[in-house]
């Protein structure tokens, strides 16, 4: 029991060293007054910090403090309410940028530890386990936030905007929420989410996205379904539920179905989906190819631009 209790140790450690100089203590200001604090952690050597949407939000200041105490005034590069993440920048030398891993090849039970700065202690440590994967959240936006991670690892106040990370110190995560008063059920939007909202936010500003009003989760398909219909892909996405008066259920989307393409691109998960969403282009009607039990089906949608 010793020996197990001191590898488990030794893997939160390790993670931890490696992760800790990229995490960061946000506090923000609104209208000359202290708007409360947060967490964030560098993913770029040139000072770009990922964080919460609902942490930097309609600040007027934001100030950054890093690991070794430091402190910089930040500039809001870009932030998305709908995936309660943004994007935030520093000018500072010697920045140490976390490694991002891929929520792709994760598991339920895996260990994982969480970095942030709760109630304004910094740099705290928690660790646990994926609970589920695939689960929805809804936004501060009122939109779900699909394909998001379930950890036992605790957050509280202050968590938000850091990191999750794998035992070898790989950002998989960025914690956003906690369930309370329950206790264990937290929350980190996917990296793969992170990364790609990232990415747009610092090119773009902001994220304009095509909406059918569907939330899913990832799910395998059947073998023989895949040979029998020759589809691209052996995975696509559970519709959990369909958003009233929606372009989905003007298309005729209906609970359970699962949608394996979208405008003749293939769509293996969430992300794939939301991807093409947001290239998509605003007032076209696009194929939407799905299961219906074992039948495949080709319906013809209408995305909005929000």
């Amino acid at each position: 029991m010793t020996t197990l209790l001191d590898a488990y140790s030794e893997a939160v450690v390790a993670a931890a060293e490696r992760v800790s100089p990229s995490v960061v203590k946000i506090e923000v200001h609104h209208q000359k007054q202290r708007g409360g604090s947060g967490s964030g952690f560098v993913f770029t050597p040139d000072g770009f910090i990922l964080t919460n949407s609902h942490v930097v939000h309609g600040a007027e200041n934001i100030e950054v403090t890093l690991s070794d105490g430091q402190s910089f005034k930040a500039d809001r590069v870009g932030d998305d309410p709908d995936t309660d993440l943004a994007v935030v920048r520093i000018t500072a030398p010697n920045l140490v940028p976390a490694a991002l891993g891929d929520s792709q090849t994760i598991k339920v039970g895996q260990l994982v530890v969480a970095i942030g700065n709760p109630y304004g202690f910094q740099c705290t440590v928690t660790s646990g386990v994926i609970s589920a994967l695939g689960r929805s959240l809804r936004s501060q936006s009122g939109r779900l936030i699909d394909n998001v991670i379930q950890t036992d690892a605790a957050l509280n106040p202050g968590n938000s905007g850091g990191p999750l990370v794998t035992s070898q110190g790989e950002v998989i995560g960025v914690n956003t929420a906690a369930i309370l008063p329950a206790q264990g059920i937290c929350f980190a939007t996917a990296i793969n989410t992170a990364k790609f909202v990232a990415g747009r936010l610092i090119k773009d500003g902001k994220i304009r996205r095509g909406y059918i009003g569907v939330a899913g989760q990832n799910a395998p398909l059947p073998r023989r379904l895949v040979r029998g219909h020759n589809l691209a892909v052996s995975s696509g996405i559970f519709v959990v539920s369909v958003e009233p008066n929606s372009p989905a259920v003007r298309a005729g989307l209906k609970d359970g179905d699962i949608i394996v393409d979208f405008n003749d691109s293939p769509t293996p998960d969430i992300d794939a989906l939301h991807l093409l969403l947001t290239d998509h282009q605003p007032g076209i009607r696009a194929p939407l190819t799905i299961l219906r039990g074992t039948e495949r089906l080709t319906l013809w949608v209408h995305p909005i631009m929000l």
